[in-house]
């Protein structure tokens, strides 16, 4: 496995919608923060979508991914088969090994699973040509229902990007998608959180922590991936909570994410 992190470690720091900091996090520098950490993967998501780039800086991008050892990812929204094709051929103009989607539409309306597998029917040849791999986040869909499809729709290509939060909005717990989608897994997203139990006991609330503080049990996760030797990219990410202004909270944010992969070094060393 290789550690990485992406444009979701840094999320306040690039901007989110109405809290746009004075001097945005941009490429070149989300590059340099992996360096920095150590880290040999930078998947940049649809908050800092590469393709938006004016061509003298993505040209940047890569030559610092050279230089450094740092393979890129792309992360992208939706099944559209002229978009997916589009993004796998600038991934593979880039040098790109992977790319992520989200099952969502642009009313933010879930797919139906036959369109989505038409979809994926239709690109596969795609993916080969440019030796692409096709991950889907599970944060949108039942793991179960995700196994089955990519199960109909059988390519080595395509596998499941599994994260360790955002399944619990489904709601689904963390374990089950790792049970149920561990041997699709092309890329794996690690956030931590604590449950914590609502005012006089009811309801509850999702917060996010440092990797390694929280209720994700990271040793069992790591275990499980080493019990069934699959290989998935390991991209540290967080929900860091608001602070009283956005530069602490931009602060919180670094200081969480070196934290992170200081922690997760020790399962995985490289």
């Amino acid at each position: 496995m290789k550690l990485g992190i992406s444009s979701y470690t840094y999320p306040w720091a690039i901007g989110l919608p109405g809290a746009p900091p004075n001097k945005p996090l941009m490429p070149l520098q989300l590059m340099e923060k992996a360096q920095e950490l150590g880290v040999g993967i930078v998947q940049f998501g649809p908050n800092m979508p590469l393709d938006k780039l004016p061509e003298k800086e993505l040209r940047e991008v890569v030559k610092r991914a050279d230089s450094w050892k740092i393979d890129l990812e792309l992360g992208t929204v939706g099944f559209d088969p002229a978009r997916l094709r589009f993004q796998i051929q600038f991934a593979r103009r880039i040098g790109a090994i992977l790319l992520k989607t989200t099952p969502e539409r642009p009313d933010g309306t879930l797919p139906a699973r036959m369109e989505i597998a038409d979809c994926l029917r239709g690109i596969i040849n795609d993916l080969a040509e440019a030796e692409i791999g096709l991950a889907i986040d599970n944060g949108r869909m039942p793991a179960q229902e995700l196994n089955e499809l990519l199960g109909t729709v059988r390519s080595s290509w395509l596998g499941a990007a599994l994260d360790t939060a955002t399944p619990l909005a489904i709601p689904q717990g963390w374990q089950i998608s790792v049970r149920v989608l561990i041997h699709r897994t092309l890329c794996l997203h690690i956030k931590d959180f604590v449950v914590q139990p609502g005012e006089h006991g009811m309801g509850f609330s999702i917060k996010g922590c440092p990797v390694g503080t929280g209720q994700l049990n990271i040793p069992w996760l790591m275990e499980s991936i080493a019990a069934i030797r699959v290989e998935p990219s390991v991209i540290l990410e967080s929900w860091t909570p608001e602070q009283k202004t956005l530069p602490e909270t931009i602060a919180l944010e670094h200081a969480w994410a070196k934290q992170g992969v200081d922690y997760l070094r020790r399962f995985i060393p490289d």
